[in-house]
């Protein structure tokens, strides 16, 4: 029986490192997210104006409320993207629903 050929990688590293493709990182929408982050500031502006909480953190929360309108416009030009992207990959994906 003939030895194995050399590869140049240690002896075990073939096994660990075969030639399986690689999985495609996960694209998931985003503007559900940045629809929850806008939604979780308002509510917890409402909840400090309401239960008389400091007025910094309803600053806070004014200020996460109107930073996430343009993560919310950001968030749908990557979507917009993202299908632009899986249509041209894969024809025959389609997208149903909003």
């Amino acid at each position: 029986m003939s030895p194995a050929p050399r590869t140049g990688r240690p002896h075990g590293l073939d096994a660990v490192t075969g030639t399986k493709p690689r999985p495609d990182p996960p694209d998931p929408p985003m503007v559900p997210f940045a629809l929850a982050g806008i939604a979780a500031f308002g509510v917890a502006g409402v909840i400090v104006l309401l239960a008389g909480g400091p007025d910094d953190w309803l600053w806070v929360c004014l200020a996460g409320f109107l930073l996430g309108i343009p993560g919310l416009l950001t968030m749908l030009r990557h979507d917009a993207n993202r299908r632009r992207r899986r249509a041209l990959s894969h024809p025959d994906f389609e997208v149903h629903g909003s």
